[in-house]
């Protein structure tokens, strides 16, 4: 008997040993951040833009480990968090668009031209049968199966109300704070029940009316709450999967208080000084949940994957001339040149270099194959075809590039009402240095290399024909791969050409 004891001591504690291993995880994403709304420098030097802003802790994180200058998202919001939780590339996931919180709602604005192709403006979804989603393996249900305490924290937005993944638990989270179909915030502010009006139970946040009433807010209401939860697991001693999905810096540009006036006294308009206190507001719950880490000895053993999902927003609501807030990058949110698709990213953790810079571009479809390789999933089926690539040998090689990796973009929408050229109707790719840039409305090829013009003011289409070829041939390719839907003409009804028939 006592020789089973010990038997059966050594296996549970085997086990013990073994859950332990394992690393935490946590994916913190901004909502709408732009890949120049920080301190920290992801191009060769530190610009203007950088210098407004105060991000002590994404600096902090930097020295931790590894800045990507290269990483990218989708232009606008669902797509990015679609792609995150199955690895499809948004060609293939065909959630092209941002999804309406009413269900079988579309959000296309209409277009003089063209006519956006069907595409899954529901959302995504765990079941079949449900009509205009995708069906697809979330992330998040295969590190439950493999033992993690998944927390969902913040924006959701995977799917309109009415549908499964409308709530987070449905897609395999644990405990989900604040997620639903909603977009983003009725409000920061806590005094106001989070609510833009008393009624607004559509976008109003949901889940922390413990905070009702109180000076509080959102982004510090979310990460005491995200703390809690990480508390509550401790003695589980399972590892836990944090998604921390701040509904900031997304409008409303509601002022947090506890940083305002030094933006302001800093010569920032009203709108910029809530801006950058948002900025820094979400900068502090990111120094939150490290500084929890230190204190309970989790600091080691988990991996930090920060990342914004698209470009910042560079429109009327901003101060100043549009499309100048991302420079030198061109554009912003909506775009598929580079300020709308560019983003912040920094990952550290176990065998992650401290205080590295990696160059290779990368997209937010690498981030499913590479948690679960951080998580030890070796093995996993999914429904989908997963598109992205395991980014560790990347984050243990700052040097190591791959020039034939191919990033895909697509976007046959009209996200808003303004009118842009590259602003929604367009499809890009990367491959090495080279972006192609495919105009929908127009039918008109670019052609740029980004090494030698980051803010695509020099269009090589006509003076490179062979790559501009090229370059279309393989996009085209990689559309039909992924089964690309294409916008149609209004005027006949017939889609546009692909890009290796543009003429």
């Amino acid at each position: 008997m006592l020789r089973l004891l010990i038997i059966l001591g050594i296996t549970v504690g085997s086990h013990f040993v073994l859950a332990q291993s394992q690393p935490n995880i946590i994916i913190f994403l901004v909502d709408d951040m732009g890949w120049q709304d920080t301190s920290v420098p992801f191009w060769k030097d530190k610009t203007p833009i950088n210098q407004r802003f105060h991000t002590p802790n994404m600096e902090r994180l930097a020295r931790n480990g590894m800045k990507f200058t290269n990483a990218y998202a989708n232009p606008v919001c669902t797509p990015t968090r679609v792609s995150l939780m199955t690895g499809m590339n948004v060609a293939r996931h065909n959630v092209t668009n941002w999804t309406n919180t009413h269900k079988d709602t579309p959000t296309d604005y209409p277009d003089s031209l063209l006519n956006p192709p069907s595409w899954n403006y529901n959302g995504m979804s765990p079941m079949a049968g449900i009509a205009k989603t995708v069906h697809a393996t979330p992330l998040p249900q295969l590190l439950r199966q493999a033992g993690y305490f998944t927390l969902h924290c913040g924006k959701a937005h995977f799917a309109s109300y009415g549908t499964p993944a409308a709530n987070p638990l449905a897609i395999g989270f644990e405990k989900n704070i604040a997620g639903t179909a909603a977009g983003h915030p009725s409000s920061f502010l806590g005094e106001k029940k989070f609510r833009r009006t008393p009624n607004d139970t559509t976008w109003g946040v949901r889940d922390l009316e413990k905070y009702h009433g109180k000076d509080i807010f959102l982004t510090e209401a979310l990460t005491q709450e995200a703390i809690a939860a990480l508390k509550e697991n401790q003695p589980s001693q399972k590892p836990f999967f944090l998604y921390m999905s701040h509904y900031a810096v997304h409008l409303p540009f509601d002022k947090d208080a506890r940083f305002y006036q030094k933006y302001i006294d800093q010569g920032l308009t009203d709108t910029e000084a809530r801006y950058s206190a948002l900025v820094e507001g979400m900068d502090k719950s990111l120094g939150d949940i490290m500084d929890y880490l230190e204190t309970n000895n989790l600091d080691k053993n988990t991996y930090i994957l920060f990342v914004s999902d698209n470009g910042g927003y560079s429109l009327q609501l901003r101060s100043g001339e549009v499309h100048t807030q991302n420079l030198p990058l061109k554009q912003g949110k909506g775009s598929l040149y580079e300020g709308g698709i560019r983003v912040p990213m920094l990952v550290s953790g176990p065998k992650v270099e401290k205080n590295s810079i990696s160059s290779q571009y990368v997209s937010i479809d690498d981030f499913f194959p590479t948690v679960l390789g951080m998580a030890g999933v070796a093995r996993y089926t999914t429904l989908q075809t997963v598109d992205g690539k395991n980014l560790r040998p990347f984050l243990e090689n700052k040097n190591k590039r791959d020039d034939k990796k191919i990033l895909l973009w697509h976007y046959p929408n009209n996200w808003t009402n303004v009118n842009f050229k590259g602003t929604s109707w367009g499809s890009a790719m990367r491959q090495g240095d080279w972006k192609l840039v495919y105009l929908h409305k127009t039918q008109t090829l670019e052609l740029y290399n980004l090494k030698d013009d980051i803010g695509e003011l020099n269009d090589l289409a006509k003076a490179q024909p062979t790559k501009l070829k090229q370059m279309a041939q393989l996009l085209t390719v990689e559309l039909k791969k992924r089964n690309a839907h294409l916008p149609t003409f209004k005027a006949t009804g017939q889609s546009i050409p692909y890009p290796d028939g543009v003429k």
